[in-house]
């Protein structure tokens, strides 16, 4: 019957035997329900952890609890990222919006009110129909949930490849500010009262955790694992809860998030070293008969936990009355360090919160894939550029504009977004509490990561470094969503390994931590799996306001930083994808000299910049035209400097950005010894470069139709 039972709920026969060890004992079995939702991997980190851990978190605020931050005057700016990948690739709108609504309970539980929401997708091909279809589900659900709780969407990035046809990837991001004074964290007491606020547990949701800890399958029971989202209540939660922790006898809070309760309650026993007692009958519930497991792994939403002194309580419940939240006394904490379940003063299950919360962990077989060195030595034989090459890569639709996703979401709500989303390399929020300016971005390179997993991660994190340098913000730290396949094969423990030793090597490169993140592996199913996908949110600061795009005619505009060449390194080029159906090549090395001097000169110099763009996906012309479209004008000048023409315009290289200036701006640029090339000047109407010559209002209305014209036909 156990064995039936754990290898059901997915624990392997190592680790069982690892359970009955350390209990003594044989679990009863709610206490395999247990271990099996907190040893799962998405709650257990049991293939990651060991690997996270050289993650640098130095000046990292709290980077061990819900969510980290960082200190700006004397307020913390929490921001966190997670994956909600197979809920969303069974149920996309539900799927997303429990994402939104899982992150922002994250920032929620540090006592931070939320400010800001950014995402990053990833689809199949928009030729597919199932593709269009969980892109449709996915940003309606972001938009339903983001839009009704008031916390701004103000940015993100969506992309499109066939590995992702099977196992999307909705990547949410959230931030938070709160007093350095009124932070609070997961460490229960001995002596409090467990207190459960918000809504009523049902069954939706059940083994959430688990269903996210495996390869996707097509069965029925997968949508059972799906939690339902809740908008209108999670308003009312985040208002509520924000006023209970203002009260001093709140000793620590944890939301329900993967687990529920389970993960919620135990992992505040154990990191304050205390007991827990749970009495699963005053939990309010809105089903009838739910069994002890049921209620403790739903993962119904909008829910969170408080551990309090027990002469608050009646403080506590006049909140909760007030927001017309319900609320229950579920429980006590105690000082024998131990986990116990009662229902109706039945003891159900009893367990050192130890063994439940620290469970095994594995050390990977990594073994560097042998398609690397193949995928490195492919080349291409470059055609000729044509006209229409221009067409085909700005209606591509990981080029074209996404204003069709954007404008869907509330960027403005709460008073404090400072640019529209096409404006600028990245968003950025006016803390008035510090009378500063705090810049927001999200990004992933898949390509070039899957080439070489470390030059990939390290690009990654420098690629978000340049959207907020280009906007005039100095990176502050990041936060990092790291999907990948099953990390039982060798070739995704490889990419995985090399990953986090790039986004080490970056971070100490740029002097920033990582303050929080999340794992999110088996995105795979029988057939397929994804690219290794790094996800990196980062945020930066400035006591001026965010560089925007004022470009007009006769503007001088200017590459500086790498030019490229025919020796340039591409690999993982958006434009081989899309002329040659090509993946292969060197992956281009980061100059961190050069990024270095870049961004100090672009931070001393914003002032006298019309503009400011970084070089990444679509190349150098993509760089250029993003400009142009923000500013509705054209451009007259020479682009190609290689005899390779696709290659100069399109080509993916490190350390490279596009600044436009009033004036000549050639000899600043000298004096700083900073790399430079002039393309040309600002036109008003004329769009004309080299050989080539356009209608610019026609590219601009190719570039901002033709992705919702895929979309909705």
């Amino acid at each position: 019957m156990a064995e039936e039972l754990y290898k059901k709920l997915g624990i392997n026969d190592f680790e069982y035997s690892q359970i009955k060890k350390r209990l003594k004992r044989e679990p009863n079995e709610l206490e395999i329900y247990l271990f099996s939702a907190m040893w799962s991997e998405h709650c257990g980190y049991k293939h990651s952890k060991r690997y996270l851990k050289k993650l640098p978190t130095t000046k990292a605020v709290c980077p061990q609890e819900n969510s980290g931050g960082i200190k700006t005057g004397s307020h913390i700016i929490f921001f966190k990222a997670e994956s909600h990948n197979h809920p969303s690739a069974v149920e996309p709108f539900q799927g997303a919006a429990t994402g939104i609504g899982g992150i922002i309970r994250d920032i929620l539980a540090v006592g931070a009110r939320p400010i800001a929401l950014l995402n990053s997708l990833k689809f199949g091909l928009l030729t597919e129909k199932r593709s269009k279809y969980l892109l449709d589900g996915v940003v309606r659900g972001i938009s339903a949930y983001g839009n009704c709780i008031g916390v701004p969407n103000i940015g993100g990035e969506t992309n499109f490849h066939e590995c992702y046809s099977s196992s999307p990837i909705v990547n949410v991001m959230a931030a938070g500010i709160v007093n350095q004074n009124d932070i609070k964290k997961s460490s229960a007491e001995k002596g409090g009262i467990v207190i459960l606020l918000g809504s009523y547990t049902g069954r939706d949701g059940i083994h959430g955790a688990s269903f996210a800890s495996k390869e996707l399958e097509d069965n029925k029971e997968d949508k059972l694992s799906v939690q339902i989202a809740d908008p209108f209540m999670k308003k009312n939660v985040i208002e509520a809860s924000l006023e209970i922790l203002k009260l001093k006898g709140i000793i620590s809070c944890q939301d329900c998030g993967a687990a529920g309760l389970l993960s919620s309650t135990s992992e505040m026993a154990y990191k304050g070293n205390c007991g827990i007692e749970l009495y699963l009958d005053k939990v309010h519930l809105r089903e009838n008969n739910m069994r002890p497991w049921e209620i403790m792994l739903s993962e119904s939403q909008e829910r969170m936990v408080f551990i309090a002194e027990p002469q608050y309580i009646n403080q506590i419940s006049k909140i909760a009355e007030k927001y017309n939240l319900p609320i229950s006394v579920i429980g006590k904490t105690t000082n024998d360090k131990r986990y116990k379940l009662f229902l109706n003063k039945k003891k159900e299950a009893d367990l050192p919160h130890d063994i439940l919360n620290d469970c095994i962990t594995y050390k990977l077989k990594a073994i560097k894939p042998d398609y690397i060195e193949q995928y490195k030595n492919k080349k291409i034989q470059e055609t000729d550029l044509k006209k229409e090459d221009i067409i085909k890569l700005l209606k591509d639709s990981n080029i074209a504009s996404k204003k069709y996703i954007y404008s869907q979401y509330d960027y403005t709500v709460g008073n404090r977004t400072v640019s529209r989303p096409e404006k600028t390399s990245c968003n950025a929020l006016w803390i008035k509490e510090e009378n500063k300016f705090i810049a927001f971005t999200i990004d992933s390179k898949p390509e070039q990561t899957f080439l070489n997993p470390e030059k990939g991660s390290i690009d990654t994190v420098y690629e978000a470094s340049r959207n907020l340098i280009a906007s005039g913000f100095k990176p502050l730290g990041i936060t990092d969503c790291l999907n990948f396949g099953n990390p039982e094969k060798s070739d995704t423990a490889y990419q995985f390994i090399n990953s986090i030793k790039g986004i080490t090597k970056a971070c100490k490169k740029l002097n920033i931590p990582v303050v929080s993140g999340n794992v999110s592996f088996y995105n795979e199913n029988d057939t397929s799996g994804i690219l290794p996908t790094v996800t990196i949110g980062m945020i930066g600061e400035s006591n001026t306001n965010i560089l925007k795009n004022t470009l007009k005619a006769d503007d001088y505009i200017y590459l500086i930083g790498k030019d490229i060449t025919d020796k340039s390194n591409t690999g993982g080029s958006l434009y081989l994808k899309i002329f040659y159906d090509f993946t292969g090549g060197n992956v281009d090395s980061i100059d961190y000299k050069l990024e270095e001097k870049l961004s100090r000169f672009i931070l001393k110099n914003k002032d006298n910049l019309t503009s400011c763009n970084d070089v990444s996906q679509g190349g150098l012309f993509t760089a250029l035209f993003e400009i142009l479209y923000s500013a509705k004008c054209g451009f007259e000048g020479n682009i190609i400097n290689i005899k390779n023409a696709k290659k100069a315009l399109f080509g993916e290289i490190t350390g490279r950005y596009i600044i436009s200036t009033r004036n000549d701006f050639k000899n600043i640029l000298r004096k700083n010894n900073i790399p430079y090339r002039l393309l040309g000047r600002c036109h008003k109407n004329k769009f004309k470069f080299d050989y080539f010559s356009f209608n610019i209002k026609e590219l601009f209305d190719i570039y901002e139709n033709s992705f919702k014209s895929e979309c909705e036909n």
